[in-house]
């Protein structure tokens, strides 16, 4: 029986992936090294003590000495400067015996952090009461820490540049070596090809979403909060989004240089805008209508609402829209300018 040209071109994508073992370490390999050495920098874990230098008054520094919470350093003033100025103390101290200085920086959170605890540790040396009794609750919910947020980045950019090299820099690669004007003397369409490139980008990305996610429980403790199903979805949707993009590099690009550099100019704003490893909420108001409407941003986000806030999918309607949208127009777009040689 005459096997679907579908069917064997996937196979064949699926086969050929399999034998080539760089190509499975940077898929399933580096996302995993990433996820553990970021994991291990991040883990939960006492907060650091907060870094003071007292210029030259030995018993202020040993009033300070008290708080627990504060490590606290003599030096004369152009040495604490230095240090302050280095970022090795989060905050200087001076005392004339009349009235208090505090140097530091104010663009740090640290610092602001210190110069409060410092003054509050003086004043309580010298008899302040509170007015009011205050007790401290202190909590660590699952999907607070840094490597809950971590994690649905990782899915995402992973998605990301596997779909990426390998799509887009196997299809100029293929035509470069001529091996797709062979292809194209068989007796299949220009769509069977396509799409079957996209099956099997659905076939791995199984696969990595399920390892990264397995991964960041057994190691970090990362629960998935929402509904499994959700999650397969949308990095199912995800794939997708970056495989149409992928498809449409491979279809207008001439060389593997011309791949690389369009693939880097793809890439790059995406790590950079996109929430991969920090909130994209830092950028500014007049950037965020774009950052929102980019395929890594719209993973990022609908990622971590359902694996750390049990968000439904349908709260992610917008989303969807963005990824479907970039999965679809590259796509078709592709197969109008998709090229043999």
């Amino acid at each position: 029986m005459r096997s679907s040209p579908l069917l064997e071109l996937t196979r064949m994508r699926m086969v050929t992936f399999l034998r080539d073992p760089g190509a499975l370490f940077w898929v399933f390999g580096f996302p995993l090294v990433l996820a553990f050495v970021l994991g291990l920098a991040f883990r939960n874990r006492p907060p650091d003590p907060i870094h003071v230098v007292v210029v030259a008054n030995a018993p202020l520094a040993q009033a300070l000495k008290g708080d627990g919470t504060l490590n606290i350093e003599e030096a004369a003033l152009d040495d604490a400067r230095w240090r302050l100025r280095r970022a090795q103390v989060d905050v200087l101290v001076q005392s004339d015996g009349a009235s208090i200085t505090y140097r530091y920086d104010e663009t740090r959170p640290e610092g602001r952090v210190a110069r409060l605890a410092v003054e509050r540790a003086i004043e309580r040396s010298n008899g302040r009461v509170d007015t009011l009794r205050a007790t401290d609750e202190k909590v660590s919910e699952p999907g607070s820490r840094y490597i809950d947020f971590l994690v649905p980045g990782l899915i995402g950019m992973n998605l990301m540049g596997s779909s990426l090299w390998a799509i887009a820099y196997g299809i100029v690669d293929a035509r470069k070596k001529k091996l797709l004007k062979r292809l194209a003397a068989t007796p299949m369409k220009r769509s069977d090809y396509l799409l079957s490139i996209l099956l099997s980008r659905v076939v791995f990305l199984v696969f990595e979403t399920v390892v990264l996610i397995a991964i960041g429980w057994l190691a970090f403790g990362v629960a998935v909060q929402g509904s499994f199903a959700a999650v397969g979805l949308l990095a199912l949707l995800g794939g997708l989004a970056f495989a149409g993009i992928a498809l449409l590099i491979g279809a207008l690009a001439t060389s593997t240089e011309t791949a690389g550099g369009l693939m880097n100019l793809v890439m790059m704003p995406m790590y950079l805008l996109s929430g991969a490893f920090f909130s994209s909420k830092h950028f500014p108001d007049v950037l965020q209508p774009f950052i929102k409407a980019l395929p890594l941003t719209a993973l990022n986000d609908s990622l971590r609402a359902v694996i750390n806030e049990a968000a439904p999918l349908s709260s992610q309607w917008a989303q969807v829209a963005v990824l479907l949208a970039w999965g679809l127009l590259p796509f078709f777009v592709a197969l109008r300018v998709f090229r043999w040689q």
